[in-house]
């Protein structure tokens, strides 16, 4: 069965993605959409169908040519890209991958007790990166070599606001500087929107650029990770200067951002003006309930639950498939993907399923 998905051959058409996130009607077909593919994944891809055989993986440009050929294989509209050079120093955790498709150096996680700015005295010596000197190169490629029928979706590294907040001080920190030093929680948002701020200007000189995409987990299973106060007060200004960025450039500007958000989606809707709302679980909030409640405001992106389609068999992912396209494709603001990304402990094949269906959908 394997060598028979995704036979059915998708046309790019960026365009016809952009109309569907702002909701210009039913679209004459699926779109497809994620935050990203981890390597592992990509690599099985491209193995498996052979997309990469006549390249050369000592090329400088390897990466980017191999970010064509697969995204264009997976039916995709559209390239990632972001400044490349902005390092942030954190502090992780290494354990053992165990997933299905292993990563190499294990798998790491963010230390939750203590991040490298735990003190004015870090906050002054910590190395911020400088988005004036990083390197535009892979956004440059793609001006020249990305086809015409694709877009580039600045995405990666970008926007965030929450997560640099819990990253750099470390959740646990945080949570006590919320109460004991907030001029120092203030100092680092207020940071964090000056780099991101130069950092989506730069992204923006770029014509193929033609969306914006934040990533931003704020929330866990039953709430919001901090109050919705203090998100309102530290963290979504900063979404709103990149959603008024990103209109003024006549671009639309999407969010990533896990957990329950419902104390905050009016906020996000209404102040923030995001245009899509990207990350669903079914122990949260199905896609198709999102869809009902806020699809005449906004574009629901993936939903596909990623529990889901580790546990599923192939007819129960193609019904899955079909039921939310059924329910949420009319009228367009659906994009059909996972529910999070495609992480390497999903079983490749089921994935396929999931986009194999999407073709065989009919509006």
């Amino acid at each position: 069965m394997a060598a028979e998905l995704l036979e059915k051959p998708v046309q790019p058409n960026w365009q016809g993605l952009v109309d569907c996130i702002l909701r210009k009607g039913t679209p004459e077909r699926v779109y497809y959409i994620e935050l990203f593919l981890d390597p592992e994944v990509q690599d099985a891809i491209c193995r498996r169908y052979h997309l990469l055989d006549d390249l050369d993986p000592d090329h400088r440009e390897f990466y980017l040519q191999k970010q064509v050929r697969l995204m264009r294989f997976l039916g995709d509209d559209y390239v990632r890209a972001t400044l490349e050079g902005m390092d942030w120093p954190l502090n992780r955790v290494v354990t053992e991958d165990t997933a299905s498709i292993p990563r190499s150096g294990g798998r790491s996680y963010i230390d939750e007790h203590r991040g490298p700015i735990t003190s004015w005295e870090e906050f002054e010596r910590y190395p911020w990166p400088d988005p004036c000197r990083a390197s535009t190169f892979a956004l440059e490629w793609y001006e020249e070599n990305l086809p015409d029928d694709m877009c580039v979706i600045a995405s990666g590294g970008f926007a965030h606001f929450a997560e640099h907040l819990t990253w750099l001080m470390g959740y646990e920190t945080l949570c006590y500087a919320l109460y004991d030093q907030r001029d120092l929680v203030q100092a680092i948002a207020e940071r964090l929107n000056e780099i991101y701020s130069v950092m989506l200007d730069r992204l923006l000189e770029f014509d193929r650029v033609k969306i914006v995409w934040g990533s931003d987990d704020m929330g866990f299973r039953s709430g919001t990770l901090i109050s919705p106060n203090d998100l309102r007060e530290f963290v979504l200004p900063g979404h709103r200067l990149m959603t008024q960025k990103s209109h003024a450039a006549g671009r639309p500007y999407l969010l990533h951002s896990c957990g329950n958000l419902q104390a905050i989606m009016d906020d996000l809707i209404e102040n923030v003006q995001i245009d899509a709302k990207h990350s669903f679980e079914d122990t949260i909030e199905s896609v198709i309930d999102f869809k009902q409640r806020y699809g005449h405001r906004i574009a629901a992106l993936g939903g596909i639950d990623v529990d889901f389609l580790c546990r599923a068999d192939e007819a129960q992912i193609r019904q899955r498939v079909r039921q939310t396209l059924e329910a949420c494709l009319p009228g367009g603001g659906y994009v059909l993907g996972t529910g999070n990304s495609v992480a390497n402990y999903i079983p490749l094949h089921n994935y396929l399923v999931m986009l194999d269906e999407g073709r065989r959908f009919t509006p």
